[in-house]
């Protein structure tokens, strides 16, 4: 191999890895079960008034691949997703979450208000 092969080489390879990692950070890991689409995400403390206060539950997942931060609104999606299927296993009907994603975790609070 010449020089000019051997910086094509590099360049190509490079340019792989920026493709797969580009698309592995850009992927969704965590699907909505149909419980978990029930389950009605509170806005504030005021949407449960007269709610039953069940779990709190804390959703996690990863922030980074490889180094690389995900996309944040993913992450959040995903963390809200967890929350809502492990709501619905647990009986409740509504999720408030008690701050923000931070690290890829997040808690909430469960009820059931019906």
């Amino acid at each position: 191999m010449n020089v000019a092969n051997v910086r094509i080489a590099r360049l190509g390879g490079w340019l792989l890895t920026s493709l797969t990692l580009s698309s592995v950070v850009g992927c969704t890991w965590v699907a909505l079960d149909d419980a978990g689409r029930r389950i009605r995400v509170a806005e504030s403390a005021a949407n449960v008034e007269g709610c039953v206060s069940k779990d709190e539950i804390t959703a996690s997942v990863r922030d980074k691949v490889a180094f690389v931060d995900r996309e944040p609104a993913k992450v959040a999606d995903e963390v809200e997703a967890l929350a809502r299927n492990e709501a619905a296993q647990r009986g409740a009907d509504t999720i408030l979450p008690l701050g923000p994603v931070k690290d890829g975790e997040r808690v909430f609070q469960s009820y059931r208000c019906k």
